[in-house]
């Protein structure tokens, strides 16, 4: 086995080419998304035709199963941005053909996929849409993080906090904590919960963006700049999006 992660892209044509085009330099031709590919960013077609184009399996993010449900629990900011999504992408009935199918593609996009030992989602186990494992949860929410681990077998692998890393089966989290590249192992018989970060919003105070490749008993992290100034300025220019949306950018935040 040998798979390229992303996760969390959110609609950020800048991260994501930056990083498609790291995972070629490193000769990984199978690529898994784990869902979140709008949301936030201002150029949600792109992103998604280009997850359809690369990507062998994609997963419903909360962002994504937003377009089709209500957004009402989301920040004001998350929200807009799904407006923003939604009036961009929801076919009308004389709508063409492309933006019809990419329509579809979001609304069936699946919440699980079990390969080997790996279980792969977006949130969590126990809820794989929307739930949060926080990189926190070991030190302030042990019993929740026991419950999450209690509810999978193996490895689980997941995104939607933007935080990268691991947490072992004693709830210890191993963060990248600013390091271009991280492995960590995945030895048979033991439980983790493995976080790939994000490629288009990360909010480890890390602003490049972030993917994982997986293999049987390892997980590798790669941090990938990108021109974030170019997406923050796509941002503003919609004039729609909140400004706080290109702000964090470039925090890493």
């Amino acid at each position: 086995m040998k798979i390229a992660l992303i996760s969390d892209l959110h609609s950020n044509r800048e991260a994501l080419d930056a990083v498609f085009a790291d995972i070629e330099a490193r000769g990984v031709d199978e690529i898994y998304c784990l869902g979140d590919v709008v949301g936030y960013g201002p150029e949600p077609e792109y992103c998604v035709d280009l997850v359809r184009e690369r990507c062998k399996l994609c997963l419903m993010g909360n962002h994504d199963e937003a377009l089709f449900r209500d957004a009402s629990d989301f920040n004001p900011h998350a929200r807009g941005a799904i407006d923003f999504t939604k009036e961009r992408m929801q076919p009308a009935w004389y709508s063409l053909g492309d933006k019809k199918s990419r329509w579809t593609y979001l609304k069936e996009l699946p919440l699980t996929h079990t390969e080997g030992r790996f279980l792969f989602v977006h949130g969590s186990p126990r809820d794989p849409v929307r739930e949060y494992v926080l990189s926190t949860d070991g030190l302030l929410n042990p019993d929740k993080l026991r419950g999450v681990f209690e509810s999978f077998q193996d490895v689980a692998v997941g995104g939607h906090t933007h935080h990268p890393g691991v947490h072992d089966e004693n709830l210890r989290f191993h963060g990248l904590n600013g390091a271009d590249e991280l492995a960590f192992d995945l030895p048979a018989g033991k439980k983790f919960f493995v976080n790939v970060g994000s490629v288009g919003q990360p909010r480890d105070s890390d602003n490049r963006a972030c993917y994982a490749v997986l293999e049987d008993e390892r997980i590798t992290w790669y941090r990938v700049p990108y021109n974030f100034q170019v997406t923050a300025e796509k941002i503003l220019r919609t004039g729609t999006l909140s400004e706080v949306l290109a702000r964090r950018l470039a925090m890493g935040k």
